[in-house]
């Protein structure tokens, strides 16, 4: 089964005043994000992260994600970039890509950390699954929200209780 979230921000105290999560400190936010990912996804599951894993990179980072179920893919976030230069970071995912295009159950994919107003496939039933802009209700997601738009879907943690979720959830 196949999987996506976005905008984790381990290690980001701050998060959780600027989005509102309901957590009183980031051990609470660890480890609820950690128990509703390991409820839904199995280790034979694929979960495609797009974007944002984390603020900081160090070895409690590390172990969280290696505890997550599932052959993880990362989508490359804003907050992503200074740690490829780690192996032991890009060492955690299956791949990592900029932007992707892949089948989910004989469904085109999109996969970008940013929302794009049209993507390849846009007018044939394809999908767009995006994050960055949290839970926020700026121009992006009053855009996204109408209906020509059906059919991309923000997998950010924030919008989606802190829970990978299915293609086939988004699209329900």
């Amino acid at each position: 089964m196949i999987f996506y979230t976005a905008d984790l921000h381990l290690c980001h105290k701050n998060i959780i005043h600027m989005c509102n999560r309901p957590f009183e400190n980031l051990e609470i936010m660890h480890q609820v994000i950690s128990e509703n990912w390991n409820q839904v996804v199995t280790e034979k599951d694929e979960v495609y992260i797009i974007g944002d894993v984390c603020l900081k990179f160090n070895e409690e980072t590390e172990l969280y994600l290696k505890n997550l179920h599932g052959k993880k893919h990362l989508l490359i976030g804003n907050h992503d970039r200074g740690f490829l230069k780690r192996e032991r970071f890009r060492n955690l995912f299956a791949s990592i890509d900029n932007y992707l295009t892949i089948q989910d159950e004989n469904r085109k994919v999109i996969l970008f950390h940013y929302p794009i107003l049209e993507w390849d496939g846009y007018f044939r039933d394809t999908y767009h699954i995006y994050g960055h802009i949290h839970n926020s209700h700026n121009f992006a997601n009053q855009i996204l929200a109408q209906e020509q738009f059906k059919n991309a879907f923000n997998a950010g943690v924030d919008v989606n209780n802190f829970t990978p979720k299915t293609l086939t959830e988004f699209i329900n």
